[in-house]
């Protein structure tokens, strides 16, 4: 009889081993966990496989045009993206960066981004350019998309330098699909342009591609470009906030806009204005409650307490500090979030609370 009982005892004191191992791992994904049984935050993204870090492999750098860099990023079990999607790109300093996808949504091996140098940025496309070589591997979060090329009886396309990225896709399809598009397509210079020769292919069957280069006509006639628009096309613009200014003014009745930025608009300050006094925020799965101070931005508030929270543009225009907010009134500061989204989410960056106290979904 005491061999059978030392082999049971031995038996549950080994599962009880790897359980306690088990959920040592588990606690050290996430030190937070278990948390209390909320639905699962959003944080920016709608679906789980969208949120998750996945390593990628750089196997193609290229210069595309004067100062911008294109990177091609393999990886196995890549979900599906279309025109207009962006990735977020995770550097090495930890800083996240969104980059569009430039590329083929036909191939599902590899993700294709480029990214100008800025000098005079915050040090993102910096370090694109001169950390992230062939052979580097490179964590990315994504794909999204909120830029979508929606069904349309024709296309505008106004864009400058870089912006061509998010647009090169739906022009592909477009072309392949026989829809109406023109594209207004400027730059500093022919050689700063990037995908140039084959936008100009692509628009080789007809007068759909007009190019305007800065040091050869100055600067693109925004207003012209859209003064014969019919009713009930769709104008993109994506390019420098001037740019996307003069497409909004000129915009003809009966036209719908659809605008991608890559900078925030000029003229706010984060937790700056009427408004900005301090107030509170719950982080209900988490159980503890944070100050805002009059001045500090939600954002900076919750990551002294969860600094792994997702943050990039700190500035209201990329999504990726999207929060589900439980309670509380809103004062949305964003440039980006649709009316449904502010119904129950915030940009945590810049937006703040209109009374005492928010609780959010973290």
């Amino acid at each position: 009889m005491a061999l059978p009982r030392l082999r049971t005892v031995v038996l549950v004191s080994g599962a009880a081993l790897l359980t306690r191992r088990a959920l040592k791992r588990r606690i050290a994904r996430s030190p937070l966990w278990p948390l209390p049984a909320l639905p699962e935050p959003i944080s920016g993204h709608s679906k789980r496989r969208a949120t998750a870090v996945r390593k990628l492999l750089i196997t193609g750098r290229t210069e595309v045009a004067d100062g911008v860099v294109q990177l091609r990023l393999e990886g196995p079990g890549l979900p599906p993206w279309s025109p207009g999607a962006h990735l977020d790109l995770v550097l090495p300093s930890g800083l996240v960066r969104q980059y569009s996808l430039c590329g083929d949504p036909e191939d599902t091996g590899a993700y294709t981004v480029a990214t100008r140098l800025v000098a005079d940025g915050r040090g993102g496309s910096r370090e694109v350019h001169e950390q992230l070589q062939e052979g580097l591997e490179v964590e990315v979060r994504g794909p999204r998309n909120r830029f979508p090329l929606t069904e349309a009886p024709g296309y505008v396309f106004v864009v400058g330098g870089i912006g061509i990225t998010p647009v090169l896709p739906m022009l592909r399809a477009l072309a392949a699909s026989g829809a109406e598009w023109r594209l207004l397509y400027g730059g500093r210079s022919r050689a700063s342009m990037p995908f140039l020769e084959e936008i100009e292919k692509l628009g080789a069957d007809g007068d759909r591609v007009t190019v305007v280069a800065q040091d050869e006509a100055g600067h693109p006639d925004v207003a012209g470009a859209l003064a014969d628009v019919a009713p009930g096309t769709a104008v993109y613009c994506c390019g420098p906030e001037p740019l996307m200014a003069a497409a909004t003014a000129a915009l003809p009745g009966g036209c719908t806009l659809h605008l991608e930025r890559f900078s925030a608009v000029t003229g706010g300050a984060v937790g700056s204005g009427e408004g900005s006094e301090a107030f509170e925020v719950e982080l209900r799965r988490s159980g503890r409650t944070v100050p805002v101070a009059a001045g500090q931005s939600v954002l900076a508030a919750v990551r002294a307490e969860l600094p792994h929270v997702a943050y990039s543009c700190e500035q209201g225009f990329c999504g990726t500090c999207q929060q589900r907010v439980l309670e509380g009134e809103i004062d949305h500061r964003d440039e980006l979030l649709t009316d449904d989204e502010r119904g129950d989410s915030m940009l945590i960056c810049v937006s703040r609370c209109r009374g005492g106290r928010l609780v959010l979904d973290l």
